[in-house]
């Protein structure tokens, strides 16, 4: 049976809306809120909207609701030039230099990117201050495209799984690792917009508590076991976690990069669309980019087509629900809505129980492994006054005398030393070569099997949860996602709001494909938002008048 989705009180915002071209008085008004990158786009060719403009609404947001008001606390560091450098790009643009389609646009960078000129500190206080001497090479690009960056936003510590309990099977470990959700040692405590109890999830939680909140255009996140998706998905935005090699790792601080991505998060699909072509592409200091030959794109826009998803064969994986009723209820909808959209739908497709027992062990034991070598190797570039090993790195989190801000993150640090294996131990290496094949065939086989274009799934099988759970952590707890394949397989993964659960929190799907669809998947993402436009304002962060400006 298919249920209807709860009706909602608040106002749902369309992300394609008509926030260009509106008439009042004889001037046209942009509402932040609603706009896309096209819509600013053409408000700049007018030659009445600077990016001066722009830029001011954003920070009048920060200003209002980050750490005043509701005091989301997303922000670690704003940037104290952003007004300049948007002046320099309006001047620029007058003068004829118009550098493409995300010149003069804001955006917020989660503060494990290297930035030149704005700290990096992976959320931990053992790196601030740290200034690394150049941007990373997606940075670099966005920058060379002319966006502003306002902001370096909050994350979950060393991305959350980089020093992690995850896995252990004594209640009282788990509860001495238990970091607070959207917690970090250098940020402080993030909240969701939609609900300030609730935690903005991780490890991407400031960037996607940043953009729900309507504090940027766009903002980019990092993705090892579901870190963009998780956030997309608690605070009702659209993510993407691409195909691994499509974006360069090259400059941000790395987790495990057999898994690591970065990956674009925004209020429109064609937004996400817009800042991959910018960033997608070869890096010779990233060697994973060199598979992306013949299968990047310059211009994702172009894929986003309203029948996309006609005749497309979409998987629904019923693996990952029944573990809430809200969620489940939205998820029916918009299986309804996929139908309706001409997507033939084959429903229930079965994951087989040897990839769902393999998933979190494997992704554990690796990444337990790969940050342990990983975080050295990028500790020795820091400067003479930071940690330049994993193992120093632990003493001093852990020695009374640093006053270590996280004690759950010091305790799961030293957890996880004891875990991790050496890169050349052959259980690592049989970890690696043979059990992540065997991960990769197995979904493979399911694409085959079922002959599908992409599988559909709640991204979260729960809405946002408490910054502190009721209830301690038990074994076993936070596996019911189904995030983590795309990590183990390397495929592109795309979140997009399905609706509201009757308690307010949102809901979103995921369509995830074999490696380098994601023109397939912006597509389908593209035409089910235009059917439902269901992303919504968070009550907590209201419209300010300034976020309508007047050109």
């Amino acid at each position: 049976m298919i249920r209807k989705p709860y009706s909602c009180t608040r106002v749902v915002i369309s992300v394609f809306a008509l926030s260009l071209a509106v008439r009042v008085a004889g001037a046209a008004t942009l509402n932040i809120e609603t706009a896309t990158i096209a819509d600013i786009e053409g408000a700049y060719k007018t030659g009445n909207l600077t990016a001066e403009r722009l830029t001011q609404a954003y920070l009048a947001r920060i200003a209002a609701y980050d750490k005043k008001g509701p005091a989301i606390n997303a922000v670690i560091t704003l940037n104290p030039k952003a007004l300049t450098e948007a002046k320099s790009l309006d001047a620029e643009r007058k003068a004829g230099k118009i550098r493409g389609p995300l010149h003069g646009i804001p955006v917020v960078l989660k503060d494990n990117y290297n930035t030149s000129d704005l700290p990096t500190t992976a959320g931990s206080q053992m790196l601030e201050g740290w200034i690394p001497p150049n941007d990373a090479f997606v940075v670099k690009k966005l920058r060379d495209a002319g966006v502003i960056i306002l902001a370096k936003v909050n994350l979950s510590e060393f991305a959350g799984s980089g020093g992690s309990v995850s896995g252990a099977a004594d209640p009282e470990v788990l509860k001495k690792g238990a970091v607070p959700n959207g917690f970090s040692s250098a940020g402080g405590q993030t909240h969701n917009p939609h609900d300030l109890s609730r935690g903005p999830s991780g490890s991407s939680g400031g960037t996607g508590a940043a953009i729900a909140a309507d504090f940027a255009q766009f903002g980019l996140g990092t993705d090892t076991g579901g870190s963009v998706r998780g956030p997309s998905s608690a605070n009702g935005i659209v993510g993407l976690k691409p195909t691994v090699g499509l974006m360069s790792r090259n400059g941000i601080v790395p987790l495990a990069l057999s898994f690591d991505t970065g990956g674009p998060m925004a209020r429109s699909v064609y937004d996400v669309a817009a800042a991959l072509g910018v960033m997608a592409g070869l890096d010779a200091g990233d060697s994973a980019t060199l598979k992306s030959t013949g299968h990047s794109h310059s211009d994702y826009t172009q894929y986003l087509k309203a029948g996309s998803l006609k005749g497309a064969r979409i998987g629904i994986a019923r693996d990952f629900m029944g573990k809430d009723a809200g969620t489940d209820a939205v998820v029916e909808s918009a299986i309804a809505t996929l139908e309706k959209l001409g997507a033939v739908v084959v429903d229930p497709i079965q994951y087989p129980q040897y990839l769902l027992a393999a998933k979190q062990p494997i992704y554990n034991e690796l990444v337990s492994s790969e940050f342990k070598a990983q975080i050295t190797d990028y500790l020795k570039t820091t400067g003479p006054r930071y940690p330049k090993s994993f193992d120093e790195l632990v003493a001093l989190a852990n020695n009374p005398k640093t006053g270590y801000r996280s004690p759950e993150k010091a305790y799961s640090l030293k957890y996880t030393a004891g875990l991790a294996m050496d890169l050349n131990d052959p259980v690592y290496l049989a970890l690696k070569n043979e059990q992540l094949a065997a991960v990769r065939a197995g979904i493979t086989a399911l694409f085959t099997k079922y002959k599908l274009d992409a599988i559909v799934y709640p991204t979260s099988p729960r809405p946002a949860t408490p910054i502190v759970p009721p209830k301690p952590p038990a074994p076993g707890a936070g596996g019911d996602s189904a995030t983590s394949f795309a990590n183990e397989t390397g495929c592109p993964d795309l979140i997009v709001p399905a609706g509201m659960t009757k308690e307010g929190l949102p809901v979103t799907i995921s369509f995830f494909g074999p490696q380098w669809s994601e023109a397939k998947l912006l597509g389908y993402g593209y035409d089910f938002e235009q059917a439902t436009k269901a992303i919504v304002l968070p009550k907590n962060t209201p419209a300010l008048p300034s976020d309508t400006i007047e050109y």
